[in-house]
């Protein structure tokens, strides 16, 4: 089995790039199943049911979230309805949405699991804590378990994978948009990735148009933010499973940017 787990799609421009480019990877790397990072696919903050739809029919399997989670207000509709859309599992008792999913695909139970980080971030539930209890639940069922750690500090991403090593077939970072080029096999198996990174216009900082963002570093005042519209980066992982073994085997950076 291949899996294809890609960074945040940012904006306009990222959904259009995201619907491309993973045609193409799917059709080119045999990709069985694909799980996408979709908090800022609304113009840059939330997601709502239009671009949930397009993230789909753009050949997302499984959408995840984060801390943009609830920025559209439109995310209430579908939030409680789609069976594999996510929002972060650490949340309170009672928030709408799930943080994880048990995705079906052949003869295979795929389990996908949302969190958030706490470092530099709103201060949610402990993922650590939150994890170890959704595996008691899900993992007798599941022949694969993919965790998507939408956080901030790097050392917060990595202490998680070092915990779950062994645990979960893979462990990928979201939210900074700048993918990092650690990818490996941690010492009991666990796939990793600090951060996936984006798809969004590559000439933007993060997404954002960079004068707004400029402008507010130097004045030191809020600016309106928007998405940039240009060529795109598209950044994700690709993750080789040994049916037998139900375990990953190879892992593959996948970076690609449009001229």
């Amino acid at each position: 089995m291949r899996i294809l787990m890609v960074g945040d799609v940012f904006g306009r421009a990222g959904r259009r790039a995201f619907a491309e480019h993973t045609a193409k990877i799917r059709a080119e790397k045999n990709i069985d199943v694909v799980v996408v990072n979709g908090e800022n696919s609304a113009h840059g903050k939330g997601l709502s049911n239009s671009t949930f739809n397009a993230l789909l029919s753009g050949g997302a399997d499984i959408v995840t979230t984060g801390n943009h989670v609830w920025d559209n207000k439109d995310i209430m509709t579908i939030i409680d309805r789609e069976p594999f859309l996510l929002r972060p599992a650490n949340y309170p008792a009672n928030t709408p949405g799930k943080g994880y999913c048990i995705f079906p695909y052949r003869a295979k139970n795929i389990g996908v699991i949302n969190l958030q980080g706490r470092i530099f971030m709103h201060q949610l539930d402990c993922p650590f804590a939150c994890v170890t209890e959704i595996l008691h639940e899900i993992a007798r069922n599941c022949d694969i378990i993919l965790v998507d750690f939408h956080a901030e500090a790097t050392s917060e991403k990595m202490a998680l994978a070092y915990f779950l090593d062994g645990e979960v077939t893979a462990v990928v970072g979201t939210h900074t948009h700048v993918q990092t080029a650690d990818e490996r096999f941690l010492p009991n198996g666990t796939a990793y990735i600090t951060d996936l990174g984006m798809v969004g216009a590559i000439n933007s900082i993060i997404g954002v148009k960079p004068e707004a963002v400029v402008e507010q570093f130097i004045t030191c005042r809020n600016t309106r933010f928007e998405p940039a519209e240009s060529a795109c980066i598209y950044c994700g992982l690709i993750i080789d499973i040994d049916d037998k073994k139900n375990r990953a085997v190879n892992i593959e950076r996948v970076q690609i940017i449009e001229e």
